[in-house]
């Protein structure tokens, strides 16, 4: 796996910490006081926050889909 600068992590954890890609909701500075190693687990663990959440709102739409299925 290719080391990352902590530049580059900083700028990886912006984009999973924006809601729409671009825009952050907290001060994006307040990285810069982490270590690399700090910074790569922040980003392991958003990136799998961020797939629990696709597969939760995917498991509700399957369960809304079915529900409305039936009323039909």
């Amino acid at each position: 796996m290719e080391e990352l600068t902590k530049t580059e992590l900083i700028e990886e954890i912006k984009h999973l910490i924006s809601v729409d890609g671009t825009e952050t909701q907290i001060n994006p500075n307040y990285l810069e006081y982490f270590e690399v190693e700090e910074l790569i687990e922040m980003k392991e663990d958003l990136i799998s926050k961020k797939l629990n959440v696709v597969e939760t709102t995917k498991e509700y739409v399957d369960e809304l889909y079915e529900k409305l299925a039936i009323i039909k």
